[in-house]
Formats: structure tokens, sequence, C-alpha cells
């Protein structure tokens, strides 16, 4: 068949789409929304979720105008333990977005974090930023501060450093140093680029070790810093555009620049003996923590040091 008469996309993108980029709900509840007939485009109520729209289109939900789509968002969350990261939770537990903040928009979780697991989770109000966050193509390391119980040695941790298998399911090979023993338990940091579901506590389980403490302290650049359970801090959107590699558009969905942001491997413990690459266009959002345990420094101080804060008081769940 002749490149002229493939079939041509609609333009646009689907209905569900823009109503979860403009904030109205997610795809899955927009699309049962349309089928609720809650949804008009051009006066016209739905009865289907599969339409293209544009930016010329009239669409209204319950007879009123959406909103415009914002520039993509970017959320730093210190999860605490006890909440799920989920919209809706079956066995009716806690859920993070029923903790955020009020003042905060709709948003999305990258990745998760389990309800036992604390630490730096990421929010956007974007969903191609969630996507290309998640994709293991992205090859952001993610780091973790890791209690186990028991006296781990280099050779207890080596086949981690390899890649282990637990119930048949392959792990990549992750970075992991022993920090400190303290007591019956030690310390260990962890460095992981798959993220798979509850792969440092089933990896660590497959060498004898039990987790009872987890805690994500950077997410790529980003960085869990001194934020308090609990808290939110946004990210300033010149560097979520720099560090995401996004045009610097009004439009709701993430666009990749033509050029690639590229960050310097020296020094990086998951690339040893890497030699440094191009000088990074941003430098990461935030110190890590020397450490985890430390007691985090007062908001007055922080202020001296010229950081700016953004809906930093938490919501009780």
């Amino acid at each position: 068949m002749n490149t002229s008469d493939a079939p041509k996309s609609p333009p646009g993108d689907r209905i569900a789409k823009v109503l979860a980029r403009a904030g109205v709900a997610s795809r899955r509840d927009a699309e049962r929304m349309i089928e609720a007939g809650r949804v008009a485009v051009n006066g016209v109520l739905l009865t289907s979720t599969a339409l293209n729209v544009t930016d010329t289109d009239k669409i209204t939900v319950d007879g009123a105008p959406i909103a415009e789509a914002e520039p993509p968002r970017l959320w730093l969350y210190h999860k605490p333990t006890g909440l799920v990261t989920t919209d809706r939770d079956e066995k009716g537990r806690d859920t993070i977005f029923s903790a955020l903040p009020d003042d905060m928009p709709r948003v999305l979780s990258v990745g998760r974090l389990d309800i036992n697991s604390e630490g730096l989770l990421l929010l956007t109000n974007d969903g191609a930023v969630k996507r290309r966050l998640e994709l293991p193509s992205t090859g952001w390391l993610r780091r973790y501060r890791v209690r186990v119980n028991g006296r781990p040695t280099d050779a207890t941790l080596e086949p981690l450093r390899t890649g282990v298998t637990a119930q048949g399911e392959q792990f990549q090979p992750m970075t992991v140093t022993l920090d400190r023993q303290q007591g019956a338990n030690a310390w260990l940091t962890i460095g992981l680029r798959e993220g798979k579901n509850r792969e440092i506590r089933r990896a660590l389980a497959e060498v004898g070790l039990t987790v009872n403490r987890l805690i994500r302290i950077s997410y790529g650049p980003f960085q869990l810093g001194e934020l308090k359970p609990g808290e939110v801090e946004e990210v300033r959107r010149k560097i979520v555009r720099d560090q995401l590699g996004l045009a610097d558009t009004p439009e709701g969905t993430a666009q990749k620049k033509p050029t690639t942001v590229q960050r310097s491997t020296k020094g990086r413990p998951d690339k040893p003996g890497a030699k440094a690459g191009p000088k990074p266009t941003a430098k990461p959002y935030a110190k890590p923590r020397a450490n985890a345990g430390a007691k985090p420094a007062t908001r007055s101080s922080q202020a001296a040091k010229g950081r700016t804060f953004s809906s930093r008081t938490p919501r009780k769940p």
C-alpha cells in the first residue's frame, strides 16, 4: 500500500487524556464520567470514549467548561509509613492522596512505595512526565537507606551486586554498601534502576536478611534532603525543565527538547571508574543527607540558606 494511502490518526488527543491533563480526573475516572453522560464536546454529550479533541473544541463536564492544562509541575513528598500509594484502597487504608495538603492540585505519583516504606516520592500533574520518569530507559538511580536485621558481610551482599533471582524473577545488579552495624541491625545504602515490586525486600530475603526499615533518599537528581514525614515541596519549574529536558512551552503535556540533558558520571557510586562526562545543565535539586537518622535542620536555618518552600505544611491523614 502506498504511504499516502495509509490511514491517518485523527488530530488531537483522546478526550480522557485531555480531561486528565486539565486536572478533572484520572484517565480511568474520566472514561467513567464519559460513559455516565457527564461530558460534552461542542454541546454534544458523548456516548463513547473513542474521540480525539483539539484546542478548538469546547469541552464541558456537568455543564461547566474544563480548565486549561497547566505546564508540567513536580513535587517532592516525604511519604510516611502507613499510607498506600494509590487513589483508592479496597481495604479502606489511608492513601497518600488523602494526606496531602488541601491546596495541592490533582497529582499522580511517580512509581510507588509500599505501605511499610517511607521517604522520597515524586508527584506530578502531568501524565507524560510520570511515564518518562518511570521508564527503565530513563536510567535514573534510586537510592535507599535500608536497615536489616542481622550481621551482613561483604560476602553476604555480593550476590546483590551481581544480580539475584527471587521467586523466579531476575533482579538486575544493585549497588550495595554496608554503612554500619548498630546492635542487632545493620544499615545499608542500596541503589537500583528497575524498581520492581518490593524488589529490595525480596532480594535481601534471598541472602537471608530481613528489612525492618526502608527509606528512599533520592530518585535521580531529586533528593529527600531535609523534608520531614508528610511534607511536600514543589520543585522550581526551571529545574523541572532542565532536569527532564522539556521544552519551555505552556502546554500541559511534557515535550522533549531537541537536545538531551546529559549528566556527569564522575564519582557516581553506580558507575565505578566512569570517566567524567559533559557538564550537567543543572545541579541536583537538593544536597543528599549525610545521615538519614540525623536531626533535620530547622525551617529558619533552611530559609537562611535561601531555599524556597511551597506547600510545606502537612495535612494529618
